[in-house]
C-alpha cells in the first residue's frame, strides 16, 4: 500500500535505534530522578520526609523506584529535606546493607543488626530529627501510592508513639509530583518505543486477508512481534492488544471475529520496554470493498472529524492548563461534528504504567469530576490521548474512531513523540 510505504519511510529512522536488548538505563535514570526530581516533589507536597517500608515477596509498588526491590527482611527508606538540603537514606538489615551500599543510590545506608528492627531504628531517627510531617504510602485514590500494609502501619505507629504517629500523612502528593514528571532520557526511550509500537501495527494490517483474518489473528501477530523483540505487554496481557473490527467493546480482549470488507479496524496496543516504560498507541484501518480505491465519504468524514477533535485537544495541552479543559476542547468539536457522546476521557498520563500518575484529561461530561482532572499540566509530563468520533452502525450499535497518540508537554505546549497517523490505512479486498 502506498500509505504504508510512506509510513515505513517515516518510521525507519526511529527503528534504527529502537532496540531494547542492551542493558537497561534504569539504574542511572533512577539515581537522577531521586537526586533531581524528588527534592522538589517533597517541597511541593509540603512534607519534611517520605518513608517507604519494603519487604520480600509482597513489596511496595514503588520499591524499584527508590532502590529496595531486593529487600528480604523489612527495610525502611527515608527521603527528607533538612536545613535546606536533601537527604536519602536506608535502614537496612545487616545481611543486605553491604550490597545496598554498593549500588550507590542513596546518601547513606544504616546497617541494622538482624536482631534489631529497621522500623524502630528509622522511627528513632525521625523522632530525633523532630520532623513536623512524615509521608507514608497510603492512598485511597492512587494504587501506586498505597504500598504500606496494615501490619507495617501498626509496627510504624507503635515505634513512633502517639505524638509522632499523629504527624503521619499520605505520600499521595509526593508521589504525584515525582512520578508525573519524566526526565528527557525517559521521554527519548518512550519515543523509540512508540515508533516500534506503531510500526508493528502497520505491519499487522499488512497481513490482513478480508474474509479470512480475524481480530485475534491480528493480535497474535503483534504478540509474536513482542516475543521476537523481547518486550512485554504495556497493560494486562489478555487485553493487549485490543483489536476490534466490529462494534465498540471498550477495554477488552480480541475476538475471533472475521474481518470483512467495509470494516473499520481499531488496534489499541502498548509495549513495555526495559521492564519499565510503556506505550499506548492506536492505529486505524479501513477494509476496502470491491470497486473501492478509497474509503467512502462517510467513513472518511468520520476520520477527519476524529482528527479535528484530536487537534483541538493537542492545541489545548499547555503547561498550566487543567486536564478537564483539554477534554472540554475536544468535546466541543465532537458536539459540532455530530458525534455520539462518549464515556471515555480524552486522555491519561502514560509512562511507568499505561494509566500513570498525573492529570487526567477528562471530566467535562462526568457527573462527579475526579480530582486528577482538575490538576494542571506541567513540562515533562507524558500523555496518551484520543481524537474521538462515534457513530451508529447499521445494527444500531456504536462504532468509535479514537485516534490515540502520545505526547510530551514542553514549555510551549504538546509535542508528539512520533508522527501521528494522518490517513486511514487502507486494506484491499482479495
Amino acid at each position: 500500500m502506498k500509505l504504508i510505504s510512506v509510513l515505513l519511510v517515516i518510521f525507519l529512522p526511529f527503528m534504527a535505534s529502537a532496540q531494547f536488548s542492551d542493558p537497561s538505563p534504569w539504574p542511572e535514570i533512577r539515581k537522577q530522578r531521586i537526586a533531581t526530581l524528588l527534592p522538589s516533589a517533597l517541597t511541593k507536597a509540603k512534607v519534611d520526609a517520605w518513608l517507604v517500608i519494603c519487604r520480600e515477596n509482597n513489596n511496595d509498588p514503588l520499591a524499584d523506584h527508590v532502590g529496595c526491590e531486593n529487600a528480604g527482611q523489612t527495610a525502611v527508606f527515608l527521603f527528607y529535606n533538612h536545613n535546606n538540603q536533601f537527604h536519602s537514606m536506608a535502614f537496612s538489615p545487616a545481611g543486605e546493607s553491604t550490597a545496598l551500599k554498593d549500588v550507590n543510590l542513596l546518601d547513606e545506608v544504616v546497617s541494622v543488626e538482624r536482631s534489631g528492627s529497621a522500623i524502630q531504628t528509622a522511627a528513632n531517627f525521625i523522632i530525633d530529627k523532630n520532623f513536623a510531617n512524615i509521608a507514608i504510602n497510603m492512598s485511597t485514590k492512587n494504587a501506586q501510592a498505597d504500598g504500606i500494609s496494615f501490619t507495617q502501619y501498626q509496627q510504624l505507629t507503635q515505634a513512633l508513639g502517639t505524638k509522632f504517629s499523629q504527624r503521619l500523612t499520605s505520600a499521595e502528593e509526593v508521589i504525584y509530583q515525582w512520578l508525573s514528571i519524566k526526565l528527557p532520557a525517559e521521554i527519548d526511550i518512550m519515543r523509540k518505543a512508540a515508533a516500534l509500537t506503531a510500526q508493528w501495527q502497520i505491519e499487522a494490517y499488512e497481513q490482513v486477508i478480508p474474509g479470512v483474518t480475524t481480530d485475534a489473528d491480528v493480535a497474535r501477530f503483534l504478540k509474536q512481534k513482542m516475543r521476537e523483540a523481547g518486550v512485554t505487554d504495556g497493560w494486562a496481557a489478555a487485553q493487549n492488544p485490543n483489536v476490534n473490527s466490529g462494534t465498540d467493546r471498550g477495554h477488552s480482549h480480541p475476538m475471533e471475529k472475521i474481518i470483512q470488507p467495509g470494516d473499520v479496524i481499531q488496534t489499541d496496543f502498548g509495549i513495555r520496554v526495559y521492564g519499565r516504560w510503556v506505550t499506548d498507541i492506536q492505529r486505524f484501518a479501513y477494509v476496502l470493498k470491491d470497486g473501492e480505491n478509497t474509503a467512502p465519504a462517510d467513513i472518511q468524514s468520520y476520520w477527519e472529524n476524529a482528527k479535528q477533535g484530536q487537534h483541538a485537544a493537542f492545541t489545548a495541552m499547555k503547561p498550566g492548563v487543567k486536564g478537564i479543559d483539554v477534554d472540554t476542547a475536544q468535546r466541543k468539536v465532537m458536539e459540532a461534528t455530530g458525534s455520539i457522546p462518549l464515556m471515555w476521557s480524552t486522555g491519561h498520563p502514560v509512562g511507568y504504567v499505561a494509566h500513570d500518575t498525573g492529570p487526567n484529561l477528562g471530566g467535562s461530561r462526568a457527573v462527579s469530576v475526579r480530582p486528577s482532572s482538575l490538576r494542571t499540566l506541567s513540562k515533562g509530563m507524558t500523555f496518551a490521548f484520543d481524537g474521538f468520533y462515534s457513530w451508529s452502525l447499521d445494527d444500531g450499535q456504536p462504532k468509535t474512531i479514537s485516534v490515540e497518540e502520545m505526547v510530551e508537554i514542553t514549555d510551549d505546549g504538546a509535542e508528539y513523540l512520533i508522527p501521528p497517523q494522518q490517513e486511514l490505512i487502507l486494506i484491499k479486498s482479495q
